[in-house]
Parts: structure tokens; C-alpha cells; sequence
């Protein structure tokens, strides 16, 4: 009998087409060509995919598989597919079972109701996708799912992953360069690797189909503060729920099979908030990896009586989500190029690239702010448990004092960590980092690698990744140019180093991110600071941003203002909903109960004055609930008047601004008063689930 263990690792990539599959299943020379490709050597023939087509189609149909599909990730920002079967009739009027190199490598679906920014008119439908052979086949429910990219008629990207690819090729091309002129002529492509932390709630389906604005907007509209929140502090690593503990392997064994690196799970810091981590893959499957574990968390969840929220903040006065993107750069020779090792200041490539870095995103700053700009992370960014919206790089004391020794000419020294002893001889020495971890840093060097911690938990990681990318990549393109030039390459490394510290260094901070005076020293430094998705969203198509995608071969200027449009309409249709919902919500579920309530009250005010007894508190309680249901709809009266202003504006920017500066505060004071009235109203009247409720019962 197999033990548990044995059969984790048997489970592992089972419903995937992954490496080992296909050296089973395919002849030697088919495995080695494809291969080959795969690291961007040779094209795909069409009797190459004929032959991989057959071998996966066989493999899959032995599993259970009827259909198969191209899974492909448009800009709504989830995952889209279209089933065909394998099943192809004959003349004779049987059916045989097929899937050629064709239907493998191209696929056709109807490019009219994805988002498109105006690259393509409703009644121009064609569009096609495009077989990402970097990323592994695999199978979901009964579905051969084909990971592939997404593009219109004309050629313009209309997906996620597109851009994500050329990124990765334009910062490979750009390293390359970068590391041949430094003598590592061995490398011939470099690697974006990720590894997104997913954060995310749970709660019981019973209080989330009691929720119309959880199951329209996904997050609450209305909701007072429950007497105990997160301020104990006791939920962050907590043990486990059973009822928790149990989804959670169910979570894992789902994603496993997928071949899915789930590693790490934890309770994180709010009430029935939670956290999965996986192992670090390359970036374009890392992202694909990220689309399955976000279906995968909501679709167990349901299994388990439960609704996974993936909102960037669900629940006001807590903690809200984000996605933790730990990326780097990997030769494929094996060496990580931001491993600083025992020696750093002599670690020349290491310095190169982690300048690069830190230059790429002091300059691109407003645009690295934008990849993550969306309506949840309007509530998330700047507040207690996220990184503010101001970008800065933290590097910790060991680099920092590289930095500092580069600015005066050329470092000559290492900061040294040693052993931590902590008191007890029964408790071993611990080896100390060089540095320590700063979780307030929006950008944090964490020993190998950048944690990117601004992006929303509901955000793709794509969007983020692409941009990063091709910012590093142009900074590495000027340094190759540079380097290209010189006669002599370690004079000019020095100088080239020392420009990047100086003019750049404003972007490093070490300190506090949550304090009131690092905005102000930002400010000083001239940091951008932009609160606002709309404004942020805005600044997309200033003239640097639209160059350096342009001259990375990444995005075309139309199609940059294409997707400028989609997350300005995006913000539009978020905030809509959530305003219809909060209307809706107020005037069919709260208003009433309220106005019942008062008329409780007031009953009880008239029978106790006509028992002659004075009671000051009925008629107190009666002034105050009455003053906030006046103010309550009147509240719902501004809302609607600014929901119908809004109709009227055509332009794209002009309506998005319209919603953050008239829908927005009118939501704020519909709900202020609902609040407060949650807090008077007898608890038995209320329609909603409280908070305490949804986040502390089990």
C-alpha cells in the first residue's frame, strides 16, 4: 500500500502534457526539435504539430477527455475558452476521433464581445489564438486546455499574455547583450522567473447569498466594524480551522494535478483572510499557474459551503488582499542574475542588473504604478497592510551601503552578516541575513530577488510583469550601448554604476513606507504619489511610456491606448455596478427596515408617554435613528442624481473621473449613514450579515 507521501509526488503534474509525458510519447527527434523551439530555436512545422497534436490527443482522451480548447486570457482579466470535441464524423456516417497540427496551433473564436479598446468595431468578429508552446498543456475537468495568446484580425495584441511574451523576449535579447560585453558569452537567453503569493478570503456561502453587494461587486458596500476585527493580532499564522484546513488540501491536491507548485498556505492577518504560495516558474507560466490557482481557490471553496473573495478589499476596517510578485532574472545557464552572493561589491553582473532595477523603476516609476492601478487597489494602496501608491525601492543595509560606496567612486567593501545566538543552549545559532525584510516597501530586494507587493490580488500578474520587463530592458539596452562602446569595460562599469546611484538613488528607502514624514521626504525627492486609479490609469500614455514600449517591440502606441481605455471603462463599469448595487441595496433592504424600526420607536414613545412615565432614551433613540434615515435618502437621492449624470458623458477619461469625483463621495455618504444606523437598528431587523458574522463565525 502506497503511503501518503508516495502518493503527492505520483499526483504531481498528473493532468499535465509536461517534459516527461512527452519523452514518453514522442520519438527522440520530434522531443529534441521541439525542445529546441521551446528555447527559441527553430519554428514550429506543420508536421511537427501534426505529430505533437496526435500524441496529446491520445493522452488525453486515455484520461477522460472529449473536448479540447484554446485557453487564452483577454482583458477582462480572467481566462476565456471555447470546447470543441475530438470527435470528427466519416462519410459513412460514423465518427473517428481527431486533432490535427491546425486546431493545435491556431485556434478562432469570436474577437467582438472581449474588450478591444477600439482596436476592433462589434461588427469585425474575427480574431485568433495562438499556441503558447511555452507553457504545458493541461487538463481541466474533461478539457484539453491549449495555453495560448490572443490577437485580432489585424495582428494587435487583445490579451494579456501577448505583451507578457514580447517582455520577456525584449529584457532576454537586452541581457544578453549586457552579459556577453561582461565576458558571460556561455548565456544565450535570460529567463523572467515569478512567484505570485495569492491572498484571499473566505467566507460562508449562506452569508455571501445574503450579500447582493458580494455577489455583485464582490466586495460590501455597507458594513459597521465588528467589535473585534484583527487587533489582537492572533489570526496571522494561526492554526488552522479544520473546515479551513480541509479546503485548503483540497486547494493543493486540485492544483498539484495541474502541476501547480502550491507550496506555502497560512492564515494571514484579517479575520477569515488566508494566503498560498507557490514555488517561483518562469513568468509567463507562473502567470497562467496564477489564472488556474484563482479559479481553483473559488471553485473548491464552493465545494466546502464557502465563497472565496478575491477583491483587494472586501471588508472595510481590516486588511485587504494583494499578490506578492517575487520576480527575478535567470540565465539559462542556471545562474541568478540578482544573487548577490558572499562578496557582492565584487560581483559585477550582480551590480549591473540590481542598478538597472533601481534605475528602471525610479524613471518608469508612474508607469510601474499603473500596472497595478485598479477600483479594489483604490482601497488598498496607502492604507495600514499594503505598500502606499508612492513607488520605492528598498535594498536593505548591506546594499545600501554599496550604493553609498558606488556615489563616492567604487565599492571596495561588504557589509558581513553573522550568526544570531539567542540565549539558550538548547536553541542553534542561526545564520543571520545580510539584510532584513521591510514590508512596507511597495519594492523590496529580498536576497534574490525583487517582491513587487502592490499588485491587487484580483489583478492578472501579466499587466505588472510585462511592464517591469520591458522597463528593465531598455534601462539594460542603454547600458549595453554603452558598454558596446567602450574600450575599456570595467572603467566604464564603474562609471556607468555611479550615474544610476546618483541620479537615481532618490528611489531607495529603507524606512517606514506607513509614515506620515516619508510622504513628505518623497515628496521632497520628487516621487510621484498618485492616490487615484483614474489619474494613474491617465499617466499611461504620457510620451516615455508610449517610447519605451514602442522601441521594446512590446505594445504599439494604438495598441497602448487601446488598453488605456480598457482599464478607464473597466473603472467605470466597476464603479457603476457598485453604486446600482449600493441603490438597490438601501432602498429595497435597509431603508425600509429603518424606517419600520422607527415606527417601533415612535409606537413605544406613544405608549409610554400615555402611561405617563418619562423616558428621555425612546425618545433619543426615535431624533437619532430618524435624523440618519433622513440622512440615508437623501444620501440615495445624491447617488442616483450622480449615477445619471454620468450617462451623459461620452468621453472615455471625462465619465471615469466623473464616477471618482461624484459617484464615489455620494457611495461614501449613503453608506456612512447606513452604517451608523447598522449599529441603532434592532440586530433581528437587519437584512445583512454583519461583519462579525462573515468574518468570525465558522
Amino acid at each position: 500500500m502506497k503511503t501518503d507521501m508516495t502518493r503527492l509526488t505520483d499526483i504531481f503534474g498528473v493532468n499535465v502534457f509536461n517534459d516527461a509525458v512527452m519523452r514518453q510519447r514522442l520519438p527522440r527527434n520530434i522531443y529534441r526539435d521541439f525542445f529546441g523551439i521551446r528555447q527559441g530555436s527553430g519554428n514550429l512545422t506543420s508536421a511537427l504539430a501534426d505529430v505533437l497534436a496526435n500524441a496529446m490527443k491520445d493522452w488525453a482522451i486515455e484520461k477522460g477527455a472529449t473536448h479540447y480548447c484554446h485557453w487564452f486570457q483577454p482583458m477582462t482579466g480572467l481566462t476565456a475558452e471555447k470546447h470543441d470535441s475530438f470527435i470528427s464524423p466519416t462519410p459513412d456516417g460514423r465518427t473517428i476521433l481527431e486533432f490535427s497540427g491546425k486546431e493545435l496551433v491556431k485556434g478562432e473564436p469570436d474577437a467582438s464581445s472581449f474588450p478591444s479598446g477600439g482596436l476592433r468595431a462589434t461588427f469585425e468578429a474575427r480574431g485568433y489564438t495562438a499556441w503558447d508552446c511555452t507553457s504545458p498543456v493541461f487538463i481541466k475537468g474533461r478539457t484539453l486546455c491549449i495555453p495560448c495568446a490572443f490577437c485580432s484580425y489585424t495582428g494587435e495584441a487583445l490579451d494579456k499574455k501577448t505583451p507578457l511574451l514580447r517582455s520577456m523576449d525584449a529584457l532576454s535579447r537586452q541581457s544578453v547583450r549586457v552579459l556577453q560585453v561582461l565576458g558571460q558569452t556561455g548565456v544565450k537567453q535570460v529567463i523572467t522567473t515569478l512567484g505570485a503569493e495569492q491572498e484571499y478570503f473566505l467566507i460562508d456561502r449562506d452569508y455571501f447569498q445574503q450579500r447582493l453587494d458580494l455577489v455583485l461587486a464582490g466586495r460590501t458596500l455597507f458594513g459597521a466594524p465588528a467589535p473585534r476585527g484583527q487587533e489582537m493580532e492572533d489570526h496571522y499564522f494561526g492554526t488552522l480551522h479544520e473546515r479551513i484546513a480541509a479546503y485548503m488540501h483540497d486547494v493543493n491536491m486540485e492544483l498539484w494535478k495541474l502541476g501547480v507548485s502550491a507550496k506555502t498556505q497560512h492564515n494571514e492577518v484579517a479575520p477569515s483572510q488566508y494566503e498560498l504560495a507557490p514555488i517561483f516558474t518562469t513568468a509567463n507560466v507562473a502567470t497562467d499557474h496564477n489564472q488556474l490557482t484563482m479559479e481553483t481557490l473559488q471553485k473548491i471553496a464552493l465545494r466546502h459551503n464557502m465563497v472565496c473573495l478575491l477583491h483587494e478589499k472586501p471588508f472595510a476596517g481590516v486588511n485587504g488582499s494583494g499578490k506578492h510578485n517575487n520576480w527575478s532574472m535567470v540565465t539559462d545557464t542556471g545562474v541568478n542574475l540578482l544573487e548577490p552572493g558572499s562578496t557582492p561589491h565584487e560581483n559585477m553582473v550582480f551590480l549591473v542588473f540590481v542598478c538597472a532595477v533601481v534605475r528602471a523603476v525610479d524613471k518608469y516609476a508612474k508607469f510601474i504604478r499603473a500596472a497595478v492601478a485598479n477600483p479594489g487597489n483604490d482601497h488598498r494602496l496607502g492604507a495600514n497592510e499594503a505598500p502606499p501608491a508612492i513607488v520605492s525601492v528598498y535594498l536593505g543595509e548591506q546594499l545600501t551601503d554599496i550604493f553609498a560606496q558606488l556615489a563616492n567612486g567604487s565599492a571596495k567593501s561588504s557589509k558581513r552578516s553573522s550568526d544570531l545566538k539567542l540565549g539558550s543552549s538548547t536553541l542553534p545559532p542561526l545564520p543571520k541575513d545580510t539584510t532584513d525584510r521591510n514590508r512596507t516597501s511597495p519594492f523590496a530586494f529580498t536576497g534574490n530577488k525583487f517582491e513587487f507587493r502592490m499588485v491587487g490580488s484580483s489583478q492578472s500578474t501579466a499587466g505588472p510583469n510585462f511592464v517591469l520587463n520591458t522597463v528593465v530592458a531598455d534601462t539594460l539596452m542603454d547600458i549595453a550601448d554603452q558598454l558596446e562602446k567602450a574600450k575599456d569595460v570595467k572603467a566604464e562599469v564603474q562609471k556607468i554604476l555611479r550615474k544610476i546611484v546618483t541620479e537615481h538613488g532618490r528611489v531607495v528607502f529603507n524606512g517606514d513606507n506607513y509614515s506620515h514624514a516619508w510622504v513628505a521626504e518623497a515628496e521632497k525627492r520628487g516621487l510621484p504619489n498618485i492616490h487615484s486609479t483614474v489619474e494613474s490609469i491617465e499617466s499611461i500614455m504620457e510620451k516615455e511610456n508610449v517610447e519605451v514600449m514602442d522601441r521594446q517591440g512590446v505594445l504599439t502606441q494604438h495598441e497602448l491606448h487601446a488598453r488605456t481605455e480598457i482599464l478607464l471603462e473597466n473603472y467605470s463599469k466597476s464603479i457603476n455596478i457598485e453604486a446600482n448595487a449600493m441603490v438597490a441595496i438601501a432602498k429595497r433592504q435597509i431603508l425600509p427596515v429603518c424606517i419600520e424600526y422607527c415606527g417601533r420607536l415612535a409606537s413605544s414613545a406613544a405608549v409610554v408617554s400615555e402611561s405617563g412615565v418619562q423616558c428621555k432614551a425612546i425618545r433619543k433613540s426615535l431624533e437619532e435613528v430618524a435624523a440618519l434615515v433622513d440622512r440615508l435618502s437623501g444620501g440615495i437621492a445624491s447617488l442616483e442624481a450622480a449615477i445619471a449624470k454620468t450617462k451623459k458623458i461620452a468621453k472615455v477619461e471625462l465619465h471615469a473621473r466623473a464616477f471618482r469625483d461624484d459617484v464615489i463621495p455620494a457611495m461614501r455618504q449613503v453608506r456612512a449613514a447606513a452604517d451608523a444606523l447598522e449599529c441603532l437598528v434592532d440586530a433581528d431587523l437587519w437584512p445583512l450579515p454583519s461583519y462579525a458574522e462573515m468574518l468570525l463565525v465558522k
